[in-house]
């Protein structure tokens, strides 16, 4: 691959005279082009299988659609990229749009990774459990489910069914008695020896062939075993295998659709009116429905469904393992390209098809009707934050409505594991993707002090804004900020502005008022008299969501810190300490921190630490401190 190509930003025009400069110097070489504005700022990202082509067809003064003309328009320089093959382009092309985000691409905007269920086979008791994130453990992963939510109630079912452990390593080790899973029966106490290593490898097996399709056969074998447990009058296992039986009856049903005739498969779904798009995702695996997920590319005003979908399906599985089969509601522009790129990174054959009969086309019958039911929802959502918006804008004396609404909020329990959240919403609702968590790290603030925390919370802000997006081009910058806090907090954030040059970005304090009541806040700005909203105005509904929002996020972001800061503990880090080494210095002092005050003397005299162990321990606490 090289570049053939760069066009300087600094030339004079821009439109389609200035990309028929660049065909003097192009060749019939497959690749990817650029198209960029007087400032530099990529405008689209595309392929070609005939790069010389492609680009003579911009060039035309004529017969382009809106959009493309608006595009060329703006066009003032070109990059070029060449590649060995079209399908290195479609490839790359892909990758860029979803680096360089271009504004007249389709855009996918909420690419999350899928969970997993993750059946681990190192250890003789393998557990169970959810997995997000790359596969690089040595275990069998099965998946992808749509959502956590999707996992957990799946993970909830198998283990009434299977009985198998989701403990950690380390806990299982460190066990003497058995955990509350095992009295509630949604665990067979292998950490204890309730059961055989040979018939807890039974229940894996049979948990692995439920997840790879073949339930029928576990579903056959436990009620043979439920009739044999009858027969020999033993009432009480008999119950148990019957209430396994009906667990697992209850997680197929509850996965809705489950197809007989594919086994594999992604339904991917597009619905498009009034310039948004919605596409659904129903994820088939192992004849089952794994759930269904909705997104909502960035379109533009004339961009066909094709086009949607083959940069929908493109930029989806730039990340993600394509499955066997990819079923359609539309067809795309390129499918063999787009299967032979997908084959190439799955290392065997996808296949891509636009089914228009049978129990395939029922299925993207069924994703369609909630691509659009989807669509319809956001809309009417859309309709009424836009609405809510242009009330900010009224109620807080701004140039326009807000795009983007920056609130902060801090946690803490009297100054100990303070953390600071920012929730940011916009047209289309809360962009969880852009909350940030701060933990407070100021080492001289005096505990409790909210006014110090807003501070460092704020200055951390603005410093990673400046530097990220300092001409205000990324879209970055908040239209408002939202404090929770009066007068004082309202002082503060106006010091840390002044401190960074920033004064046109206005931020209001959001109090609670009289009696600290919802529906009685007071709102702070900085230079003027604090005010209120009606009490039934929806903007102050709005407002309150908002900062019920960040106090949601801070209070959770604090409370996973301080369960963490809770649960751990220094002999976990100490190397050479296992759970029984651990358990014996605990039982011994008394405690950790008594083990980390212990004089040598006092540690080489507990059972089962050697002398060099002792000293190791010793030299860990004291270098440490």
């Amino acid at each position: 691959m090289n570049e053939a190509q760069e066009g300087t930003a600094a030339t004079p025009r821009r439109g389609h005279a200035v990309i028929q400069d660049y065909l003097k110097t192009l060749d019939s070489s497959p690749g990817v082009y650029r198209m960029l504005d007087d400032q530099s700022r990529v405008l689209y990202v595309g392929k070609a299988r005939n790069l010389k082509a492609r680009v003579s067809s911009y060039a035309r003064p004529t017969g382009h659609s809106r959009r493309i003309a608006r595009m060329i328009s703006e066009t003032a320089s070109m990059m070029f990229l060449t590649t060995r093959t079209e399908t290195e382009a479609l490839l790359l092309e892909q990758n860029l749009i979803k680096q360089l985000k271009p504004k007249f691409n389709v855009l996918l905007r909420d690419d999350k990774s899928f969970p997993n269920i993750q059946v681990t086979t190192e250890h003789a008791y393998p557990q169970i459990r959810k997995h997000r994130g790359a596969k690089t453990e040595k275990a069998a992963y099965y998946g992808p489910f749509a959502s956590a939510g999707a996992v957990n109630r799946t993970l909830n079912q198998l283990q009434k069914v299977f009985l198998l452990r989701n403990c950690s390593d380390s806990m299982f080790e460190g066990r003497t008695r058995p955990c509350l899973l095992y009295q509630i029966k949604r665990c067979s106490a292998p950490c204890v020896g309730y059961i055989s290593q040979e018939d807890y490898a039974a229940s894996v097996k049979d948990a692995q062939r439920f997840l790879s399709g073949r339930s029928t056969n576990v579903q056959e074998t436990l009620a043979a075993q439920m009739a044999e447990a009858s027969e020999a009058m033993e009432f009480e296992r008999a119950a148990a295998l019957r209430d396994r039986i009906r667990a697992l009856t209850q997680v197929q049903s509850a996965q809705g659709i489950n197809p007989r005739g594919v086994a594999e498969a992604d339904i991917i779904a597009l619905h498009m009116e009034g310039g948004q798009a919605c596409v659904q995702v129903f994820f088939i695996r192992a004849n089952q429905n794994w759930g269904n997920r909705d997104f909502y590319p960035r379109v533009g005003e004339d961009v066909e469904p094709a086009e949607v979908l083959e940069a929908f399906i493109g930029q989806f599985y730039d990340t993600k393992e394509p499955p066997r089969l990819l079923l359609l509601s539309h067809g795309i522009e390129n499918p063999d390209l787009m299967s032979e790129a997908l084959s190439e990174r799955l290392g065997r054959k996808v296949e891509i098809a636009v089914p228009q009969r049978g129990e395939k086309a029922e299925l993207i019958e069924g994703a369609a009707r909630n691509a659009r039911e989807a669509l319809g929802r956001r809309m009417a959502e859309t309709a009424t934050q836009a609405k809510l918006l242009r009330g900010m804008a009224e109620a807080f004396e701004l140039e326009a409505p807000p795009q983007r609404i920056e609130v902060y909020d801090n946690s803490h329990i009297m100054g100990t594991d303070a953390v600071g959240g920012m929730i940011v919403a916009g047209p289309e609702g809360f962009m969880k993707n852009q909350y940030r968590k701060y933990n407070i790290k100021g080492d001289e603030l005096t505990p409790g002090d909210d006014f110090g925390m807003m501070k460092e919370v704020l200055r951390r802000r603005l410093t990673r804004l400046q530097k990220d997006d300092p001409d205000r081009e990324k879209g970055l910058w908040p239209d408002l900020m939202l404090i929770d806090g009066g007068a004082g907090q309202v002082s503060a954030v106006a010091e840390i502005m002044a401190e960074h040059g920033v004064e046109d970005v206005p931020f209001v304090g959001v109090a609670k008022g009289i009696d600290r009541d919802a529906g009685k806040e007071e709102f702070h700005r900085p230079g003027q008299r604090p005010f209120a909203l009606r009490h039934n105005d929806p903007v102050l509904y709005f407002v309150q969501r908002l900062r019920d929002e960040a106090h949601r996020f801070a209070i959770g972001t604090h409370r996973a810190k301080r369960s963490k800061s809770q649960m751990s503990n220094p002999l976990d880090e100490v190397p050479g300490v296992g759970a029984a080494r651990k358990r014996a210095l605990l039982a011994h002092f008394g405690s950790a921190k008594a083990v980390s005050r212990a004089d040598l003397a006092d540690l080489k005299a507990v059972d089962g630490v050697s002398a060099a162990l002792a000293e190791r321990i010793y030299a860990f606490f004291h270098e440490a401190g």
